[in-house]
């Protein structure tokens, strides 16, 4: 029996696999982890361009819209006037003044002078320019004068 027992033991060694089928499944966990470290790392890099190719979206659409907002300004020939200054200290100031009331006043160098005028509004169309001209003079400042830009 005893004999038996060495014999079936030698036997269960050189039967069942030696070490290498031990290493080979450690081969396999490192060959996932690696493969699914690889995996981590693309998915990185295609987060990381997504997102580069959303951020210069987004600075081209706010390109876009400054240089419409530009644009626009230029277009914008009849401006409310609420004051003329000589020095610009006194125009950055009085538009302060106005900026704290709700308004976004422009300062404007009036052109073939030295005076800056402190624009409330600007409108690209004379008739809602003096429109709303009559209703600013009657509810915020009775001595607003329209300058039309050229």
């Amino acid at each position: 029996m005893r004999c038996l027992s060495v014999v079936l033991f030698i036997g269960f060694l050189f039967v069942l696999p030696s070490c290498k089928y031990f290493k080979k499944g450690e081969k396999g966990k490192t060959m996932a982890f690696m493969m699914a470290q690889a995996d981590s790392i693309k998915l990185a890099d295609s987060l990381e361009k997504v997102h580069i190719l959303l951020m210069n979206q987004k600075a081209d659409s706010v390109r876009k819209a400054e240089e419409e907002r530009l644009a626009l300004e230029a277009s914008l020939k009849y401006n409310i006037i609420v004051g003329s200054f000589l020095t610009p200290e006194y125009a950055k100031t009085f538009a302060d003044g106005y900026r704290k009331e709700g308004y976004d006043p422009k300062i404007i160098q009036k052109e073939g002078s030295k005076y800056q005028l402190v624009a409330v509004e600007a409108f690209n169309s004379f008739r809602k320019a003096t429109d709303r001209l009559s209703k600013f003079q009657d509810t915020v400042q009775f001595e607003a004068w329209m300058y039309v830009k050229k």
